[in-house]
């Protein structure tokens, strides 16, 4: 299994949309990457390491595929599309990772 994760930096002065980000961005996603798409989590940031210090993510989205022959296929051709809305839900430049779901 492939996990996408893309991080949204929290710091000084970003912003990010929680609402339109569950309820556009993620759904827009879904549709776009079809069948291939397994699973999708949305992570809210809390607090870092220790309660009382600021999370250093304000927000984190996985979406699970089978392969990263279904990345390339069904997520990748997508990127542009999903970069473009980013605007519409934070003005933090996100940090994404693909990794392979060992357990």
């Amino acid at each position: 299994m492939i996990k996408v994760s893309v991080m949204y930096p929290a710091g000084e002065g970003h912003t990010f949309d929680m609402d339109y980000y569950c309820n556009k961005h993620i759904p827009m996603v879904i549709a776009l990457t079809g069948q291939a798409c397994k699973k999708v989590e949305v992570e809210q940031g809390l607090s870092g390491g220790v309660l009382g210090v600021a999370a250093p993510y304000m927000a984190i989205g996985h979406i699970y595929l089978d392969s990263l022959d279904d990345f390339l296929a069904d997520f990748l051709p997508h990127v542009p599309e999903f970069n473009a809305d980013i605007p519409n839900y934070t003005n933090s430049t996100p940090i994404a990772q693909i990794s392979q779901v060992k357990l």
